[in-house]
């Protein structure tokens, strides 16, 4: 986090309640808006519990699925009268039916993420996604859990419905976030806090659920694939990682500059020659953790915190 943050540009507002700093209860609430603008895809879920996501399980349901030849004990308010007669075969209707999807976020709040050279601190970027993620699956009538990992803790939220699971886990992640905001470069640095993340997430997803990794991606260590492969076999999972314009290269710098940065619990001055060497190094995280997710054939998502998330929803989908 740079000791003097470089200015968004002016047309580049913050968004709704937000400073870029904190997480405040009214920016994660209102967040509800961002979820109802994402693009909607159409999903099947795997999970046996009712629900509002359609199955591949044929039943009772709302969405048409197919006719067969009628058989002892289905339904006769089923009955496909018209084929019925045009066969002189009695044939039901089958249905798709819905099924309710357990959504599981693991959010990556190390204090790697406690930085920021334009608009939002990336721990504050991540926030505000995994909150929209949390209520689109609300929306959708799924149950939501979470797994909040940083270097002191790990928060377990079990999945939940309607406005249970969303508000859990802005409470979790409001405390959370204010803890390691308040405690950057004092507490002790522990390289595997996300290898025991994984590993523990592995124990606690259940079959067919969707899981969403937030991260910046520089404390998943190759450890990090065994479990992950696990979860893969019986779990879809989607990835985003945070990124920052200063550490993508993209932030416009006067050709000599002397800035001074905090980098997790390091502090450093950066200059021309010296950002170069750390821009690599970073991008070398970035490159090792989307290689590691195209392993296990998951998608990453770059998400930026220079700018607003409303400005990047369509990556959401």
């Amino acid at each position: 986090m740079s000791d003097t943050p470089l200015k968004a540009s002016p047309n580049t507002g913050l968004p709704l309640f937000a400073d870029g700093l904190h997480l405040s209860e009214d920016e994660l609430l209102a967040c509800l808006s961002l979820a109802r603008a994402i693009p909607e895809r159409h999903t099947r879920a795997r999970a046996s519990l009712a629900g509002h996501r359609s199955s591949q399980i044929k039943g009772r349901g709302m969405e048409f699925a197919e006719v067969r030849h009628y058989q002892q004990g289905d339904d006769v308010r089923t009955i496909d009268w018209r084929v019925t007669a045009r066969t002189g075969q009695t044939h039901t209707k089958l249905f798709i039916e819905e099924r309710e999807r357990p959504i599981l976020l693991l959010l990556d709040l190390s204090q790697s993420l406690y930085f920021g050279s334009s608009l939002l601190l990336q721990s504050v970027q991540a926030g505000h996604l995994a909150t929209t993620l949390g209520w689109s699956a609300i929306n959708h009538g799924d149950r939501l859990g979470a797994l909040i990992a940083c270097e002191s803790e790990h928060l377990e939220l079990k999945p939940r419905s309607r406005r249970q699971g969303i508000l859990q886990l802005i409470s979790g992640l409001r405390r959370m976030h204010q803890d390691q905001l308040q405690n950057v470069g004092t507490n002790p640095r522990d390289p595997d806090h996300i290898l025991r993340a994984c590993q523990r997430l592995q124990r606690i997803a259940k079959p067919g659920s969707l899981i969403w990794i937030i991260t910046d991606g520089s404390h998943f260590t190759p450890q990090c694939l065994a479990p992950l492969t696990e979860l893969k076999r019986h779990c879809d999972i989607g990835a985003y990682l945070i990124t920052d314009p200063l550490r993508q290269g993209t932030l416009a710098l006067p050709k000599q500059f002397s800035l001074p940065v905090r980098d997790g619990d390091e502090d450093l001055v950066l200059t021309r020659h010296s950002y170069q060497n750390w821009l690599a190094q970073q991008k070398q995280q970035q490159d090792a953790f989307i290689d590691m997710m195209q392993m296990i054939r998951v998608r990453t998502q770059l998400i930026d915190a220079g700018r607003p998330l409303a400005e990047q929803l369509a990556l959401l989908q």
